[in-house]
């Protein structure tokens, strides 16, 4: 259940900015933003699960290319199917390659942002769909773009909307940090929360970690702050630019 803000401009001459917030099971282990695919991936830093080797956000900054994916519902995988991880479909994003998902891959929403360009693909374990993410500010959690139907979404997307990402001294996603500690008054079992444990709706997971992405033609600017603990918001401090 992560959440995804991201603002497209109307000028391809000026960045999209994107906020994504991880959900995942905290004895689930993870290396932080950092270029772990040397050789597979040159250039590349995301965000790499331990257990299956992929990644939950990764960028190629060369390029101009991030992605990060969204777990979403869908139909268990058939009977004697090994499941496939979602992770590496991040890393056949940001190398340029389309996702072809099959019925061995769970449900997911993959937001992919190519220079000025970003678009979700999205799969539900039976079809796959395309969206083209037009000028504006959008959110994404675990089922459509703008969906009013999640909670977070109906919530806080016109603040998200209202608030500059204008580049400043301390940061450019200031307002949108601010944005989230804000939604971090409601229990973190909110429907409308952000900073979530859905622990009580009998998922294992927590919200773990931010990255703040700043990509234009050819360019990505990617940083990374952990909770200091799962499911309560504090006041981060992102890391300086990570580069591969």
């Amino acid at each position: 259940m992560c959440t995804v803000i991201v603002r497209v401009p109307d000028s391809a001459a000026e960045p999209v900015r994107l906020l994504a917030v991880r959900d995942e099971d905290p004895a689930r282990r993870w290396q932080p933003l950092g270029a772990w695919w040397p050789d597979a991936h040159p250039g590349v830093v995301g965000v790499r699960d331990v257990r299956a080797g992929g990644a939950w956000l990764a960028a190629d900054p060369a390029r101009g290319r991030l992605a990060v994916l969204l777990n979403r519902a869908s139909p268990p995988v058939p009977e004697g199917t090994i499941a496939v991880s979602r992770g590496g479909l991040v890393l056949d994003a940001v190398a340029g390659r389309e996702p072809r998902p099959t019925t061995a891959v769970l449900g997911f929403n993959l937001v992919e942002v190519d220079g000025p360009r970003v678009r979700v693909v999205t799969w539900d374990g039976v079809e796959r769909r395309e969206t083209v993410v037009p000028p504006g500010t959008h959110m994404i959690a675990h089922d459509d773009l703008d969906d009013p139907g999640t909670g977070r979404i109906r919530r806080w997307l016109p603040a998200f909307a209202s608030g500059s990402t204008e580049d400043a001294a301390d940061g450019w996603w200031r307002p949108w940090l601010g944005t989230v500690a804000r939604s971090a008054d409601l229990p973190p079992d909110d429907e409308r929360a952000i900073i979530r444990d859905n622990r009580p709706l009998g998922y294992p997971t927590l919200s773990l970690l931010l990255c703040a992405a700043s990509v234009t033609e050819g360019a990505v600017d990617v940083r990374y702050g952990e909770l200091a603990e799962p499911g309560h918001w504090n006041a981060i401090a992102l890391s300086p630019p990570v580069s591969g």
